[in-house]
C-alpha cells in the first residue's frame, strides 16, 4: 500500500470511531431521558383498581410495597408475572402489598383480559392519563418496578427485569420478626 492509501484508511477509521462514539453517546442520552427520575420517597397516589377499589399508597405506610408499571404487549412484563406472583404469595401474608399499574397507552380491554388470563392475585390499576407514571418520575419504559420500604422510601428501582433475589433480601429485612 502506498502512503496515500494508508492516510485515507486512517481517516476512515477515525471517522468511523467518531460516528460510533457519537451514536453511543446518543443512545446513552436517550436512555437517560426515558429512564424514570430517581425519587427518594414514593408519591402520594390514589388509584382505582380494575375491581373498583380505591387505593392510596399512603394507606400502605408501614408495609413494604411493590409497584410495577407494565403493558400487555411488553415481553419483559409478561416474563415478570410469575416472579411477581411468587413474591406476592410468599410475602403478602407477612405484610407485603403489591400494585400493578398498566401504562396509559395499554387498551383497558387488553389489561382486563391479561389480568384474568394470568390470574394476578394483586390489584391492577389503569393509568389512563399517565398521572401515576409522571408521579413516579416520568416512567416511560416497561417493566419498571419499585420496592417501597415501610417508611415510604424507594428502596429499589428497576427499569427492565428486576432482581428477584435483591427484592427478596430487602423484603426479608423489612419483614423481620
Amino acid at each position: 500500500m502506498n502512503v496515500k492509501n494508508l492516510m485515507i484508511e486512517k481517516m476512515i477509521k477515525k471517522r468511523r470511531t467518531g460516528w460510533l462514539l457519537a451514536l453511543g453517546l446518543a443512545l446513552i442520552g436517550a436512555l437517560a431521558i426515558l429512564a424514570p427520575v430517581p425519587l427518594a420517597f414514593a408519591p402520594a397516589l390514589q388509584l382505582t383498581t380494575l375491581t373498583g377499589q380505591t387505593l392510596t399508597l399512603s394507606d400502605w405506610r408501614g408495609k413494604p410495597v411493590i409497584v410495577t408499571f407494565w403493558a400487555t404487549d411488553c415481553a419483559g412484563c409478561i416474563k415478570e408475572i410469575p416472579p411477581l406472583r411468587g413474591l406476592y404469595q410468599d410475602y403478602h401474608a407477612r405484610g407485603l402489598e403489591m400494585l400493578a399499574i398498566a401504562m396509559y397507552y395499554d387498551p383497558p380491554s387488553h389489561v382486563v383480559a391479561m389480568t384474568g388470563e394470568q390470574q394476578l392475585p394483586y390489584p391492577v390499576a389503569l393509568d389512563l392519563t399517565a398521572a401515576s407514571a409522571r408521579a413516579f418520575g416520568q416512567v416511560a419504559l416497561t417493566p419498571t418496578t419499585f420496592l417501597i420500604a415501610p417508611d415510604g422510601r424507594i428502596a429499589l428501582q428497576y427499569t427492565g427485569l428486576f432482581d428477584e433475589q435483591a427484592i427478596r433480601a430487602a423484603l426479608d429485612r423489612f419483614l423481620k420478626g
